[in-house]
């Protein structure tokens, strides 16, 4: 309590002090507390405090030679090690009875043959680790003028701090990597050069290397000290290790989620072996031998585990071959430590995972980030025999000029097919509908210097590409700069000898005030959306066209005070103005503005309505607005015959060159609650009624009715209206407990919500990801197409019987009595 008071005291005066405090001492001959710190990063200094009043009574100052880095350890109860900012000297810094004194110690001196970046850690007890990304190096002060290598582990390695065990003894692990395994050894800080415990254990390669490593321990029944540890993979994978084994393991990779696409499992083979048949005949018989022996509860706890294996294995839902309906699939991962893993819809199992080299920190000596993952190469597997596989983008730097990494992968097995580091950077990644004749989609990345690059790099890709090359326009938002840009493609290239390498034409931008807007999100439709008509007929039998342009952008801005959290502007000075923008052309559709609003702004684009959430500081409360666009050139073109034969509006082509004739109809709602991910369900034929996946405040995923965001709901609706299905009018939108989607369950720090289509129509797959992974099957307007799994067969089996028994019955009853009919 003495020092938390006088901490608080302190750093009350840190304001003039301008010092980092790295440690407080107590003098035990009189009321005089020292902090010891950094000030100006080249000067130590040393402060007298009175422990009564806080009160700075002295306070010394010692100069460097030279800057330091600011990273400074404690060697011991009176000695700092800090590291000067050129990384090659290191000052053992002594304070003792209100003085200050250092000695300068070269690194070189200490370490030979040391490169790279490298980081200290104290360990306790005068020694101290000497980090890099491929050695180890375990420094002790030797008396107070020195140090001295005590061991060296040439091979990567990680530290984990200090633990108690005696009063004076404290231990330590090492954790490094030699060959296939790792080791894992355990030393007491009074003695570096003996190990305590040195252990080898056999881990997946798949993993990287040592991140972390945590120590604990444990007493034995022999009385004496046993230890264990966590240790953190380069994978964000945790094991814990424990005699030499590998207790468990959890993938908390998939705690940091980037990005996820899916692929089709394969389809099951209608050829079987006579090995396959003797395999499965025997894996049959011992399955009901083993299901026997728990009937009769004489199976120990391995035989019960094997049938609950066996249970799972057997499962129509956990099979590796794809479904009739679609419900089996591959969700394919992207993470944060730029691993992929394949996980199984049925059950969730990992099938499998790959760290992939391109994206390791110690391949490029720098720190590489997964940005993307997309499909690569879907063939048809009634023609080629090629597994599908996926392309992952990654940078192999922070900054925006650092090459790009390519990765293509196998969707069944995992294997990397194929890896490339990029002779350009990533800035932006537009995956493109058009396959080469292997069946590879073509995607264009854009460099920092606003090249597009043309992959994969195939003449047929080639061909195929500069045959529709001018029909492909993109755009690029620059949130810092405020600006929208549109761009088409040009042959030519600033790069020699590159011919898929392609220039870019800016042809239209739109310049935001940075004194009153700012560029809070944008949106676009889904590649892969499927919208089943282009017409909508209302109550009237009158028919309205959807205006279905891939180019439609949604862009919301807001004013530059209320780019803050919510309430951080008042209502006069907060604004959101939201933009339907045609990519093509520039031209701002739509434009509508919301006074006294303000973000966090979620949106979502679909067919032709926008729907965005928001926050109302007049009323306090958010808001959802949903935006309808139709396509008002074709209302006078409604003869039924010529809708049917597909031959309406021929006389009026379709370009976004032309001004568009748009009707905009819009309404906005009170919601309850905040919103941290917007997604839209996604059938495969888009007939299914579209419902909104709303990632609550709550990490719970709620599913709203897009009828319930109809901007042509009225509080009086008409007949004709209600025959049509529109929901009377309300201020707020219901929330029905019913309609979430993840029940009772809540997925940790919610980040994202992914609808995938189904073969059948009536049904979208979610998944959800934060933490937590969330994973069910929707359908919006009830399974229509299909027999639900409560459906009573046997039932079905039963009436069908006494039906065909009765129509016997009567059909001998009727001869019976023809027959005598006949005899009268």
């Amino acid at each position: 309590m003495l020092y938390q008071a006088l901490m608080d005291q302190f750093h009350g005066k840190r304001s003039f002090l301008l010092m980092e405090t790295k440690q407080i001492l107590q003098s035990p001959e009189n009321d005089i507390v020292y902090a010891v710190g950094i000030a100006r990063s080249s000067k130590l200094a040393l402060y007298h405090l009175s422990a009564k009043t806080g009160e700075v009574l002295k306070d010394i100052q010692e100069s460097l030679p030279g800057e330091l880095s600011g990273e400074i350890v404690l060697g011991s109860d009176d000695v700092l090690v800090a590291l000067n900012k050129a990384r090659s000297s290191l000052f053992l810094i002594k304070f003792n009875s209100g003085r200050i004194s250092y000695n300068k110690v070269h690194v070189s001196d200490l370490v030979q043959d040391l490169s790279g970046t490298f980081k200290l850690q104290s360990l306790s007890n005068g020694v101290i680790a000497l980090q890099t990304p491929s050695t180890v190096s375990l420094l002790k002060l030797k008396d107070t003028d020195g140090l001295e290598v005590v061991q060296r582990f040439d091979q990567p390695a990680a530290l984990s701090d200090a633990l108690t065990i005696a009063e004076k003894d404290q231990a330590f692990a090492v954790v490094r990597h030699v060959g296939s395994q790792i080791e894992f050894i355990v030393k007491f800080t009074s003695d570096v050069s003996s190990e305590i415990i040195r252990e080898k254990v056999n881990i997946d390669q798949h993993r990287g290397n040592v991140e972390k490593v945590f120590l604990n321990s444990y007493i034995r029944t022999d009385k004496s000290h046993g230890f264990r540890a966590l240790v953190v993979m380069e994978d964000h994978s945790l094991l814990l290790i424990q005699q030499g084994k590998v207790v468990w393991s959890r993938e908390d990779g998939l705690a940091s989620i980037v990005d996820v696409t899916t692929s089709e499992l394969p389809v099951e083979k209608d050829g079987v072996s006579v090995a396959d048949v003797e395999h499965n005949l025997f894996e049959w018989l011992k399955g009901h031998m083993l299901k026997l022996k728990g009937t009769l509860m004489l199976a120990n706890a391995d035989e019960v585990a094997a049938i609950q294996a066996l249970r799972l294995k057997s499962s129509e839902k956990n099979k590796m071959t794809r479904d009739h309906n679609g419900f089996r699939k591959l969700l394919i991962v992207l993470t944060k430590a730029g691993k992929v893993i394949a996980l199984h819809t049925g059950d969730g199992r990992i099938i499998w995972s790959n760290l992939l080299p391109s994206l390791r920190a110690s391949r490029f000596g720098v720190m590489p980030s997964a940005l993307r993952i997309y499909q690569w190469q879907v063939p048809h597997h009634s023609v080629m025999r090629e597994n599908p596989s996926v392309l992952v983008v990654g940078k192999s730097g922070a900054e925006s000029s650092a090459p790009g990494v390519f990765s293509i992968l196998d969707s069944y097995s995992g294997e990397e097919l194929n890896a490339m580091k990029l002779d350009h950077s990533v800035v932006q990644i537009i995956p493109l509908t058009l396959k080469d004749l292997s069946e590879q989609r073509l995607h264009l990345i854009v460099d920092s210097n606003s090249n597009a690059h043309l992959y994969p790099k195939s003449p047929d890709a080639l061909d195929v590409f500069l045959h529709e090359m001018p029909n492909l326009y993109f755009y690029s938002v620059d949130i810092l700069a405020n600006v929208i840009r549109g761009y088409s493609l040009q042959k030519s290239c600033d790069i020699e000898g590159d011919e898929y390498c392609f220039s870019t034409k800016e042809l239209w931008s739109i310049i935001f005030p940075s004194d009153s807007e700012r560029i809070a999100i944008s949106e676009t439709r889904k590649m892969n959306e499927v919208v089943h008509t282009q017409a909508k007929t209302i109550g009237d039998h009158d028919v309205m066209y959807k205006y279905l342009s891939k180019n439609l952008v949604f862009v919301a801005t807001v004013s530059p005070k209320a780019a803050g959290d919510i309430g951080s502007a008042l209502p006069e000075e907060a604004s959101l103005v939201a933009y339907l923008i045609d990519a093509v052309t520039g031209r701002i559709l739509h434009r509508v503005t919301h006074h006294g609003a303000q973000g966090p702004i979620h949106a979502v684009l679909s067919e032709n309505w926008v729907v965005y959430h928001y926050f109302n500081l007049r009323a306090h409360r958010f808001e959802m607005a949903v935006i309808e666009i139709y396509d008002q050139s074709r209302a006078d073109n409604k003869d039924v015959m010529k809708l049917i034969l597909g031959k309406h509006n021929l006389s009026a082509p379709i370009t976004s060159y032309a001004g568009p004739e748009v009707v905009v109809k819009s309404q906005s709602y009170f919601f309850t609650h905040s919103v941290k991910a917007m997604a839209v369900t996604q059938t495969a034929k888009g007939i299914t009624s579209k419902q909104l996946l709303i990632g609550t405040i709550s990490d719970q995923v709620l599913a709203l009715d897009k009828r319930y965001l109809d901007p042509r709901r009225s509080a009086n609706p008409t007949q004709q209206e209600k025959e049509e299905g529109i929901i009377p009018l309300t201020d707020s939108l219901p929330i029905i407990p019913q309609s979430f989607v993840t029940h009772s369950h809540q997925v940790e720090a919610l980040r994202g919500i992914v609808s995938i289509p189904a073969k059948l129509e009536s049904t979208t797959l979610v998944f959800t990801y934060g933490v937590d992974l969330f994973y069910t099957q929707l359908a919006p307007s009830r399974t229509y197409d299909s027999l639900t799994d409560e459906f009573s067969y046997a039932l079905l089996l039963i009436t069908i019987a006494v039906l065909v028994a009765a129509i016997i019955v009567t059909w001998i009853w009727s001869k019976k009595k023809e027959l005598r009919d006949k005899w009268r």
